[in-house]
């Protein structure tokens, strides 16, 4: 069975270190290396449940080397800092896509409120 939040199109723009993320209705997402790096599925950034999150700072001049694909399901991104173990499957890209605005305001909260400040 297809999946329909599987992109048709990924193609990553390495000057302004977007991941863009096209899907067969039209519908395209561009999502900063930044945004994809901070929101990794990874145990590294999610914890082993809930509270147990890891904030990542620091990560505004973070990009990716690679992409490889993993099966027929999700895109394992390999991050500049060294980052390599968060599996992005086609639903979760999706989901930070439609969600980005919010997910990023969270993030920029959770930042303040640890007493960090992201660089210009």
């Amino acid at each position: 069975m297809a999946n329909k939040n599987r992109p048709t199109d990924i193609r990553l723009h390495q000057q302004s270190r977007k991941l863009e993320l096209v899907y067969a209705d039209g519908v395209s997402h561009q999502l900063s290396c930044e945004f994809l790096r901070v929101h990794s599925p990874s145990a590294e950034v999610t914890g082993h449940g809930p509270g147990q999150e890891v904030l990542q700072v620091g990560k505004e001049d973070v990009g990716i080397v690679n992409i490889e694909p993993i099966g027929h399901y999700a895109i394992k991104l390999i991050f500049s800092d060294g980052h390599d173990t968060g599996i992005y499957d086609w639903n979760y890209l999706f989901h930070l896509g439609c969600n980005q605005a919010e997910l990023w305001e969270n993030y920029l909260q959770r930042l303040a409120a640890a007493g960090h400040q992201r660089k210009a």
